[in-house]
């Protein structure tokens, strides 16, 4: 399903670095932090705040049913990989053009463009 994913996104070479530093990402809703994201040496994390797990209005992502669990995974989930643009796109292209993002690194792509998307309502942020 992810190559499907990324079939259809545009985003065949965009993989996850193995030698990425520590970067953490923090999803929220209006101003519930939901969770954070993280990747360090090729594996990313995800993990519920508390503030998440404590609220009953709002239920956990598809992705990660159990709001206990932290979450680990060599390919970043398709929540997060639907947040950055198709690459083929002459905007997209120029950007990272002009900006020197590595249009095969999944992190750092993410970091740029990975902020707000119209697939769902939350916002990611690098922290």
């Amino acid at each position: 399903m992810l190559n499907t994913l990324k079939t259809i996104l545009g985003l065949e070479g965009v993989k996850t670095p193995k030698q990425a530093e520590l970067k953490k990402f923090v999803l929220k809703y209006k101003t519930l932090v939901i969770g954070e994201l993280h990747i360090q040496n090729g594996v990313w994390t995800f993990a519920y705040s508390e503030a998440f797990k404590t609220q009953t209005e709002i239920s956990p992502l598809v992705d990660f049913p159990v709001k206990e669990k932290v979450y680990e995974s060599a390919h970043l989930w398709p929540l997060f990989l639907s947040r950055i643009p198709g690459l083929k796109q002459p905007q997209v292209q120029d950007l990272i053009l002009q900006e020197k993002i590595d249009p095969e690194n999944e992190a750092a792509l993410l970091e740029r463009f990975g902020g707000k998307t119209i697939a769902n309502p939350f916002t990611l942020a690098v922290q």
